[in-house]
């Protein structure tokens, strides 16, 4: 194979990636927009509030069925994160796949797509079990009242400033701070992690996936406030996620995040 010809396959691949990854996060997308199950389209569930429990529910007193069950709110958060969290993993998607290809042995084992895939699948595996036991939770809170039915956003000032002040705490922890670093550094990480084959690429995947959890599950916990289904919320956290794994000034932008919700849950508890 000639220079040329292998840099024009090397560019073909990394389109063939790049575009199979877009076309995940239009189509995770798609979904949260439809209502992702939930029998209302999500714009019916957005609303640009501080404090969303001090609106009034338009569903109140209409005693409201839960609007889905267990398997569908996993269904629901899953591809939630696919939507928000696909993105920012595709420089170490893409990494790997350039990396790969001065592995010639391996690569020529395998059809071009498929160790990336494996990656992304492990990837988003990590987020599967974050789902679960968010989906979990979401039906005890929908249970206990703390969140509606019908906006599924939270209905009482003390659960959400205790939210929105444990999430600005852990903004300002180590933890934090070195599972960002991991997810920033895809370089680093993939010379740490490194592993042969399909099933070494899903293990690269999902152990990214779970320094991506650690980064970043206190502020999806934030949906609980504003609404599993709120599109402002969830473009408003899916831009601050990607600035804090893509910007230069990502891990200053984090400490900020913080100090703001623990100002935030301060005014919560005041307003």
């Amino acid at each position: 194979m000639t220079g040329t010809t292998r840099e024009y396959g090397q560019r073909h691949e990394r389109l063939l990636v790049g575009a199979a990854l877009a076309a995940l996060t239009a189509l995770a997308w798609a979904y949260i927009y439809s209502g992702a199950g939930s029998g209302m389209p999500a714009r019916t569930m957005t609303a640009l509030a501080l404090f969303p429990h001090l609106r009034p529910d338009p569903m109140a007193g209409m005693a409201m069925p839960m609007p889905f069950g267990f398997a569908a709110a996993i269904a629901m958060w899953w591809v939630m994160m696919v939507a928000m969290m696909t993105p920012g993993a595709a420089p170490v998607v893409l990494l790997y796949g350039r990396v790969l290809r001065h592995h010639r042995n391996e690569a020529a084992s395998t059809r071009p797509l498929a160790p990336s895939l494996y990656l992304v699948a492990g990837y988003l595996a990590a987020w599967l079990a974050f789902s679960i036991g968010a989906a979990s939770l979401q039906m005890l809170l929908l249970s206990t009242g703390f969140t509606s039915t019908s906006m599924l956003w939270s209905q009482n000032a003390t659960f959400s400033a205790a939210v929105l002040a444990v999430a600005g705490v852990y903004q300002l922890s180590p933890l934090k701070s070195a599972c960002l670093a991991q997810c920033r550094g895809p370089v680093e990480f993939l010379t740490r992690h490194w592993r042969p084959g399909r099933v070494g690429a899903f293990v690269i995947g999902l152990r990214h996936g779970a320094f991506c959890v650690g980064c970043c599950w206190m502020l999806m916990a934030l949906l609980f406030i504003g609404g599993l289904m709120n599109l402002a919320w969830i473009a408003v956290l899916t831009l601050l996620v990607l600035v804090e794994k893509l910007a230069p000034a990502g891990p200053i932008v984090s400490k900020v995040t913080g100090f703001v919700l623990l100002a935030w849950a301060v005014a919560t508890v005041v307003v």
